[in-house]
């Protein structure tokens, strides 16, 4: 009888698929592959999501008011020219923004000043920036001191046409200027309303595609997560 050592041949009696795969079952290679081109295709999936996400958040901030970009622009520049006329009897509305002998003259009212301010601040240079950098929450800021505005000038108007303390009436009614400011907020405050709402609904309707998203994303890794015939 021969003493020469035998040799093992293991490998030839292993599966061929298996010694394909380094001695590891041919079904545990495969799930092996497949969870390392899942968790691949996952992490592309979650870098893309993520500058998906932040495109969502850019375009949701901004505004595009479109036609109304131009009504919004004429009313501003009447805006502009309504304080170059006279808010009551000689005063202008750079008078009553200054607070000028004339404003005193007239017997100016608060609520005159407090809708000039407003005017200028929201209605003018609120409206130009919101425009010019098309962000959603200056338009919404501007339309907040613009409805506020448009109470004010309804009030100042008001209080050239009645009677102060101790019966004093105003030396002068209302002037032209007065008037088509007060006109000129109430075209803005409508357009930026209507500008303000527009982006409200396209953000709940954005929320809830986010929420139909996550609860698609989720399904999607609990089936990867399951093992090949798992059910």
């Amino acid at each position: 009888m021969s003493d020469e050592p035998r040799e093992d041949n293991t490998d030839d009696r292993m599966p061929t698929a298996q010694r394909a795969t380094g001695g590891i079952p041919a079904e545990d290679a495969a799930s092996g592959r497949t969870a390392q081109g899942a968790g691949s295709d996952d992490a592309e999936f979650a870098q893309y999501a993520d500058d998906l996400r932040k495109a969502e958040r850019k375009v949701a901030g901004e505004i595009d008011p479109g036609a109304r970009a131009v009504v919004v622009a004429v009313a501003v520049l009447v805006a502009m020219g309504s304080l170059l006329l006279p808010h009551t009897g000689s005063a202008n509305g750079f008078d009553v923004l200054t607070s000028s002998a004339a404003a005193a003259t007239e017997r100016v009212a608060v609520v005159s000043k407090v809708f000039v301010w407003f005017l200028v601040v929201f209605g003018i240079f609120g409206s130009m920036l919101a425009l010019v950098t098309r962000r959603w929450v200056i338009a919404w800021i501007a339309l907040c001191g613009c409805a506020i505005g448009c109470v004010a000038g309804m009030l100042a108007w008001w209080s050239r046409n009645t009677p102060g303390v101790g019966g004093v009436a105003p030396p002068s009614g209302v002037g032209a200027g007065l008037v088509i400011g007060w006109l000129a907020l109430l075209v803005l405050t409508f357009h930026w309303s209507r500008v303000v709402w527009a982006r409200s609904t396209y953000h709940l309707a954005l929320e809830e595609e986010r929420r139909r998203e996550a609860v698609a994303r989720e399904e999607a890794a609990r089936k990867l997560q399951q093992r090949p015939g798992e059910h």
